[in-house]
């Protein structure tokens, strides 16, 4: 079998060559169909701005793996007319047609031998006229051999020289083309840098959140499992079962067992006696309204599983028995009822209370700012327990020594957030907007709605959360990280539940614009001209806009070397600021106003916001 020529085995290898392209790119525009199609689902009603960026990436990937290849297959049609159809020629017309001065000059030789051959035979003896007339016949095949060698030997010098610039020619324009489609996928690159930063932050900002909602959803499911009685279907009391009431008697306490049902909306106590004397009057459901719960200390009384409760319909205290500590807790949950430690008596937010704040920011400004990490690591609890009931003890308040060192940074950081889950500062929404300004006028203009020391309370926070922000390089928080921690503690829900538990990115978002906005909000209250106004109902669906990557101009695309034109100037990288992209073009639940809920009890404030979505 004929082996091929190195010159047609070069073509076939250049036909492999662009078929492997033609393969590869159709699986490319296979792969970015599959991304085009795909739809991300999620849970919950509202998506944050970075769940919309998350579910149209894949759209945006699709976009410009389509761009890419629309340059590449480009490339590989150019090439049919830069590089193979030149290189054929050549090889048919220039080498095909020395092929054929080549035979030409082979069949003139070999006549021309043979005639010779013949001549130089024949005999002297033969006729004049016969020797001159085979001499004529040798000059005649003498001259067509020599005039054939001529034209083959011209043939092969021109194909020789020709080659040099017809063979590397085509390669040169194909190299070209090949060059000129890389840059235009280079300034795609670039153009996608901007959209990838935007995207990138997304992704971290939605792991967080992420981190944040799978440790409050671990703590529901560690309940449930311990109580799950705590489900409860609509219509039905938030809580019911046996309860034990301390009842006092003019020779002494007796512990009367009742069935109870309370409702939390409602706040209303429901008792029904289970121990009815024979002849006495039969005693009805007792309806009582609470006013406030909090757990009995165990060395204050001998019996076990105690809390205490206040009602509107009878004056003091009552005490009430649980049938275990479980579930002593499930009651105190559902009556939002206070630990001992954790409700500070009068210094929620007075003289004592601020104190505690103010001495703990110092602490942590002062000596800590910098450590990595800082508010996510977390304290022991026995020392946290320590030390804030070292501070709010009614005979001595305030009296510790933050500089001990047994007062650690992680200790004074998880002190401070377990005062503040229990001073409670909390936000509420009522409507939505994507507009970013909307937003912050609003939060602007419900800051200075609540009571003044309600207001002094937070700017001592957030100022304190942004003096820690500006350290982010070194302790690694920044404010959608302060989001991730603070957003929990300062707003949450009025019941745990799973939906409460997806709203939680929500509470994060409030807390990373107070940290961003901190100074606008701050410096001074809203003009009434320039508050935010309501937003009219919406009658269509919104159409969420993500971020994209920036649009280019659309380029005239020409054959061959003319593409060297085409190269654009790289856009410049916008800052990739978490609100620089979504100022107007996301949806999110993000109109917040301040709910402020102050209730006496026992000459103190305790401020109760919730963030409800």
């Amino acid at each position: 079998m004929r082996k091929p020529g190195k010159k047609k085995t070069a073509l076939l290898t250049i036909f492999f060559c662009f078929s492997s392209f033609l393969d590869y790119s159709s699986a490319v525009q296979k792969f970015s169909q599959t991304l085009q199609s795909f739809q991300f689902d999620f849970i919950g009603d509202t998506l944050t701005d970075d769940e919309i960026n998350i579910a149209e990436s894949f759209k945006e990937f699709a976009e410009l793996l389509n761009e890419v290849e629309n340059e590449r297959m480009m490339m590989v049609h150019n090439a049919s007319d830069l590089l193979i159809k030149p290189l054929e020629n050549f090889r048919k017309e220039q080498i095909g047609f020395t092929k054929e001065r080549k035979k030409k000059f082979e069949k003139d030789g070999e006549r021309f031998y043979s005639l010779l051959d013949r001549h130089l035979h024949l005999s002297s003896k033969k006729k004049e006229s016969q020797l001159q007339e085979a001499d004529l016949q040798v000059d005649k095949e003498r001259h067509n051999f020599f005039e054939s060698s001529l034209d083959y030997v011209y043939q092969i010098q021109e194909v020789q020289e020709s080659k040099k610039f017809n063979i590397v020619e085509p390669v040169l324009a194909f190299l070209h083309s090949l060059f000129i489609s890389n840059s235009l996928t280079v300034e795609l690159t670039q153009d996608f840098l901007p959209y990838k930063q935007q995207l990138q932050l997304s992704l971290q900002n939605t792991r967080n959140h992420f981190s944040s909602t799978r440790e409050e959803m671990e703590e529901l499911k560690k309940r449930m499992k311990e109580a799950p009685q705590t489900c409860k279907l609509p219509g039905q009391p938030t809580i019911e079962g046996y309860l034990y009431t301390q009842e006092k008697w003019a020779l002494g306490i007796s512990w009367v067992k009742y069935y109870c049902q309370y409702e939390k909306e409602t706040k209303t106590l429901t008792m029904m006696p289970m121990e009815q004397k024979p002849g006495a009057k039969q005693q009805g459901p007792l309806d009582l309204t609470l006013k406030y719960c909090v757990r009995r200390k165990t060395e204050s009384i001998d019996k076990r599983f105690c809390f205490d409760i206040e009602t509107n319909e009878r004056p003091g205290t009552i005490t009430l028995q649980a049938l275990s500590e479980a579930n002593r807790r499930l009651w105190m949950e559902a009556m939002d009822g206070k630990e001992p430690v954790s409700y500070p008596g009068e210094t929620s937010l007075n003289e004592v209370g601020f104190k505690f704040v103010r001495k703990c920011i110092n602490v942590i400004e002062s000596k800590g700012i910098k450590t990595e990490g800082l508010y996510r690591t977390v304290g022991s609890n026995i020392q946290v327990q320590k030390l804030l009931n070292a501070f709010f003890d009614p005979k001595c308040p305030g009296d510790v020594d933050f500089n001990n060192s047994d007062w650690d940074i992680k200790t004074v950081t998880s002190s401070l957030k377990f005062y503040l889950r229990y001073a409670k500062l909390s936000l509420c929404s009522l409507s939505e907007s994507d507009n970013l300004d909307y937003r912050l006028g609003a939060i602007h203009s419900l800051v200075y709605k609540l009571p003044e020391k309600n207001r002094e309370m937070l700017e001592i926070l957030i100022r304190h959360l942004v003096n820690v922000c500006e350290h982010s390089k070194e302790n690694l928080m920044t404010p959608s990280n302060m989001g991730v921690i603070f957003g929990p503690t300062l707003m949450r829900a009025q019941e745990d539940t799973v939906a409460a538990m997806m709203n939680i990115k929500f509470q994060n978002i409030v807390v990373e614009i107070l940290i961003e906005h901190f100074v606008k909000i701050y410096s001074g209250p809203p003009e009434e001209s320039t508050a935010p106004p309501v937003p009219p109902p919406r009658v269509t669906a919104r159409r969420h806009k993500p971020i994209t990557i920036s649009k280019r101009l659309l380029r005239e695309r020409t054959q061959g070397a003319t593409q060297q034109n085409l190269i654009l100037p790289i856009p410049p990288t916008p800052s990739p600021s978490p609100w620089s992209t979504t100022k107007s073009i996301l949806q999110v639940f993000s109109f917040l106003y301040f709910q402020v809920f102050p209730f006496l009890w026992k000459g103190s404030f305790v401020l109760y916001i919730r963030f409800q979505l």
